[in-house]
């Protein structure tokens, strides 16, 4: 009978960690999800709000080079007021 040929043991990967390795693990995957959620927020505030338009700003280069920038308030006021209804 022809013998078999024996296949080589395959050798396993095995990661051994203490609690205080587990935790130090957690603290920072929390610190990298926390810097992505910061990250996050700053580029959907950069997104959502409207990019100042050039022509509302006015660089004070006529007024002998101070350069200083003014920025012109909005002011929103209601045009109709609403009326109560008593019954």
């Amino acid at each position: 009978m022809a013998t078999r040929k024996r296949k080589k043991p395959v050798k396993k990967i095995r990661f051994q960690l203490t609690r205080s390795g587990i935790f130090g693990i957690a603290v920072v995957c929390f610190c990298l999800f926390l810097w992505m959620f910061l990250i996050g927020v700053w580029a959907g505030q950069s997104l959502l709000y409207p990019p100042v338009q050039s022509s509302t700003l006015s660089s004070g280069f006529a007024d002998g080079g101070e350069g200083h920038q003014v920025l012109e308030v909005i002011q929103l006021e209601a045009t109709k007021k609403k009326k109560i209804i008593k019954r």
